[in-house]
């Protein structure tokens, strides 16, 4: 007999007696913001999945001995929610980012879960909870579901009891100007045969000391490098897209590629996707290394540069310190106060639209 997986329609909602107040958008921190609910979902090897829930957001119960307090059993995902001019609100291509949490929690042997199930319950969350979605373009409401092993248990097996829980977050621009990057070639984030294409959370501890110490320097994140050769992956909490003239003379949009090093971010997907279809210039994913990046800066071949992820969106970048060199990214030469260059302002743009649902498109996905 199959045991139980999700099942949203035995979702239960218990209210919060203490709303919080609304919050300023204009003041808003991300990530530091929560609304007054969250969705837990318990399973058991023994039992499956239990009946979904959503109380009142607060401190889970964990056991000392839980897998994910011992052995970082853990991964999460980044989503938005979007209020569109009518009011309604919408989701960005979700089952991308169910299907990256089922990936992930299978790398490390957290159980499967009904992908459309658990969807249909965020969507239930996000609505109790749809008076902390922003009315204001570039404000949206940050989900973060999360997937952790609770079995109290120290032998290095896997855990066979696991939680899956949401919350959510209403949130502004994460980065309202340029940002400059600290090309980091002395540590790596990932490598080949790692799990750097996994959205883990054992991925981002190791890198908050390199990452500090490039923000002491003056830096916003680290542009991490690979090998001998200084292969360009990625950012630490976004694709990197380079936007040039190459060694051919051709103008190209390029990113790393997915060989299991990089993040499968779903904006690098849809940015990408959105360039193709244009088919102004060629947009490939391919391997980059940094002299050919230092290289096209001196030749004057470099167009612009941007990272791109849920959090941030599109982010023009203007510089990068690289071997003990700063070298200045174009941004915008016909306007020395921009804060996006042209293409990354234009992709900005036609994302948003589409995230806001200006622009009809079947990656907007309504929650009612």
């Amino acid at each position: 007999m199959a045991l139980p997986n999700i099942d949203a329609s035995k979702l239960t909602v218990t209210r919060t007696t203490t709303p919080k107040p609304a919050y300023d958008k204009k003041t808003l921190s991300f990530g530091k913001n929560f609304t007054d609910h969250m969705l837990c979902i318990k399973y058991t090897e023994e039992n499956g999945w239990e009946a979904p829930e959503i109380k009142p957001y607060g401190p889970l119960q964990i056991d000392p001995a839980a897998f994910v307090l011992n052995y970082s059993v853990e991964t999460f995902e980044g989503m938005k929610a979007y209020r569109a001019s009518d009011g309604t609100i919408n989701l960005f291509r979700p089952e991308k980012n169910m299907q990256r949490l089922a990936t992930s929690s299978q790398r490390i042997k957290l159980p499967e879960f009904d992908q459309e199930q658990f969807l249909q319950c965020i969507k239930e969350l996000t609505k109790v909870d749809e008076r902390f979605v922003p009315d204001e373009y570039g404000y949206s409401l940050y989900i973060r579901p999360n997937f952790i092993g609770t079995e109290p248990n120290l032998n290095l097996m896997y855990s066979k009891e696991a939680l899956l829980y949401v919350y959510l977050s209403p949130v502004g621009p994460y980065f309202p100007r340029t940002v400059k990057l600290y090309a980091n070639s002395q540590q790596a984030r990932a490598w080949p045969g790692g799990v750097g294409n996994f959205k883990l959370g054992g991925n981002y501890a190791p890198a908050l000391k390199p990452a500090m110490d490039v923000v002491a320097k003056g830096y916003d994140q680290i542009l991490w490098l690979l090998g001998d050769d200084h292969y360009v992956t990625e950012v630490g909490t976004m694709n990197f897209f380079i936007f040039w003239t190459n060694a051919d003379g051709e103008k190209e949009l390029v990113t790393a590629p997915l060989d299991g090093i990089i993040l499968p971010g779903v904006t690098r997907d849809s940015l990408l996707s959105l360039a193709r279809q244009w088919g102004e210039f060629k947009v490939s994913e391919r391997r980059v290394t940094m002299p050919e990046v230092v290289q096209a800066i001196e030749d004057d071949r470099m167009i612009e540069a941007f990272g791109a992820g849920t959090a941030c969106v599109v982010c023009s970048v203007s510089e990068i310190f690289y071997e003990d060199k700063k070298f200045a990214i174009p941004v915008d030469p016909s306007n020395p106060d921009a804060v996006f260059g042209p293409l990354t302002n234009r992709l900005r743009n036609e994302l948003l639209d589409i995230q806001y649902a200006k622009t009809p498109s079947p990656w907007t996905v309504p929650v009612q």
